[in-house]
């Protein structure tokens, strides 16, 4: 019988590009092309406040976990939360027939009560007995 080697961790991404994973890789990668292109374009007072938060957002998207899911899965739920309608109305619906049935009076709810045996009844009976008896 032929035997076949089963994958391990399925839910843990392959490390592609040195210790990152693809995606890590794409999210530092983008935050450092979008940090050189600044670079250029903008003047040294304003350059160092967006590289900041460039990187910031760059490594908080690679390497942030809430609740062990990554920050962009979080932050799409986030924005689909916010961005879908969430109005929700009850509406109490009335009971076709509401009227008290003869199957719903009080002395049909009495004789279906179930019954104690005797042997139950005999052993509750012992029970009390042994109370109080120690209560003496």
């Amino acid at each position: 019988m032929r035997q076949y080697q089963v994958p391990q961790f399925i839910t843990v991404e392959d490390k592609v590009i040195g210790p990152f994973t693809i995606k890590q890789f794409l999210y530092i990668g983008s935050g450092i092309l979008l940090i050189v292109g600044a670079r250029w374009l903008l003047a040294g007072f304003l350059f160092y406040p967006f590289a900041l938060v460039v990187a910031a957002a760059a490594a908080s998207l690679a390497f942030v976990k809430i609740n062990e899911l990554p920050l962009p899965v979080v932050a799409r739920h986030a924005i689909s939360y916010f961005m879908h309608p969430r109005l929700y109305i009850w509406k109490q619906e009335s009971r076709k027939g509401a009227k008290m049935d003869e199957t719903d009076s009080p002395d049909k709810q009495i004789k279906t009560i179930p019954r104690m045996s005797e042997s139950k009844l005999s052993d509750l009976a012992w029970s009390l007995d042994i109370k109080e008896k120690v209560k003496e």
